[in-house]
This record gives structure tokens, sequence and C-alpha cells, in this order.
């Protein structure tokens, strides 16, 4: 189900947590989502997937690729939207030519951290321009964390 974040008013719908894994992020970015009636209701039931998308530069804008976002069971088979549809990301145009650069001169990629309402219920989207790790990064990123959980166990047992 959605998590209540109490100290920022936002509640989280769907969260990315192995693009910090898999992915080097650089910049993050928030975004609006682009939604019709159906999808929106969808979300506030909390069941979204963001964990196989993606972002990519169309058309001069920014489109979410593979977010899964279910059919509302409450609506009619005519009002149900595509689960799986391209969904545009709302952003400024500077940060449009910022993201469209660096994925076309750097070779980097958009990826998608949390899907969430913010404080106002608007829902929006954290994207980070991320480079993707080698597997050597990411023994060292597991390693580091690994030392920090058995610090942290020692601190705690000997303090």
């Amino acid at each position: 189900m959605a998590a209540q974040n109490k100290d920022s008013g936002r509640r989280t719908v769907a969260e990315n947590r192995r693009a910090r894994f898999d992915y080097a992020l650089s910049e993050i970015y928030e975004a609006g989502l682009e939604l019709t009636g159906t999808e929106v209701k969808s979300l506030r039931t909390g069941k979204a997937n963001i964990a196989e998308s993606y972002a990519s530069v169309e058309n001069g804008g920014i489109m979410l690729i593979n977010a899964h976002i279910p059919e509302y069971q409450r609506a009619g088979p005519f009002y149900q939207h595509d689960p799986r549809r391209p969904r545009r990301l709302l952003l400024h145009k500077r940060e449009i030519a910022k993201l469209a650069q660096a994925v076309e001169r750097q070779g980097m990629t958009m990826v998608p951290l949390e899907l969430y309402f913010n404080e106002r219920g608007i829902a929006k989207l954290k994207l980070a321009v991320a480079e993707g790790k080698k597997l050597h990064d990411k023994r060292e990123t597991e390693r580091k964390r690994d030392w920090q959980r058995e610090k942290a166990r020692l601190m705690r047992d000997k303090g």
C-alpha cells in the first residue's frame, strides 16, 4: 500500500529501489506527469510500479516509458487507460534541453526514482540522470553498505 511521509506531507506511491544500486546518480529532477482521470484514481490506491521504467526524449519532450499504472477497477471499460502507455513528463524547457543533452552527448540514462503525491495532492516523479554501474562498482557499493552495517552493529554493542 502507499506509504505516508509524516515530515514532508508527501505520499509515496511507487519507488524504484534498484536504481541506486544499478546506477550512479548525478542530478535529480522533480517532474509532473500528464495523466488521465482513471490513472490518478488508480495511483491513489498505491499500486503503481516504476521498477522497469525509464524516460526518453521524444518529440521535443520527455516521456516516461513502461511505467505500470493498473486499470482503475471501479470505472467502466470505456473509461479505462492502457496500463503501460507512455506518459509525458512536465518539465521546464531548460530542464528538457539539459536532460536531452546529457543523454545524447554523455550517454547517460534518465531513471525514475520515486512516484508520489506532493502536499497539494499533485502526482510528481523524481527523475535522475544516471550512468550505469559496472559489476565491480556494484560489488564496491555492496561492500561499503555491509561495512557500514557492521560498523553500526559494533558501535551499538560496544558503546
